[in-house]
């Protein structure tokens, strides 16, 4: 669980981030969920869009995408959501 003040520190690393992962249409799928955790698993800290086509809220989305890869959800603007997961060993951030 992340504090506040850490929630805000990651905010502002994720500002100049590109979207990595894209939910389209298919909506949550398998797939979406091993590429989002190798995602993960190279970058800690990423971007993801979740289009409207995928008939549920951002927030919803995220909150899903978060509980199936073990990360935490640092924010949700409009279609795009930010996810954390710290790794274990040698993590470019200190919380």
């Amino acid at each position: 669980m992340l504090s506040g003040k850490n929630r805000s520190y990651l905010r502002g690393e994720a500002n100049s981030l590109d979207p990595v992962v894209h939910v389209g249409k298919d909506g949550i799928t398998e797939a979406v969920i091993e590429q989002l955790d190798a995602a993960l698993e190279d970058h800690e800290l990423l971007k993801i869009r979740i289009l409207e086509s995928t008939g549920r809220t951002t927030r919803s989305a995220a909150e899903e995408l978060a509980t199936a890869t073990g990360a935490d959800v640092v924010q949700v603007i409009g279609g795009i959501a930010v996810l954390f997961r710290q790794r274990d060993e040698d993590s470019n951030f200190k919380l």
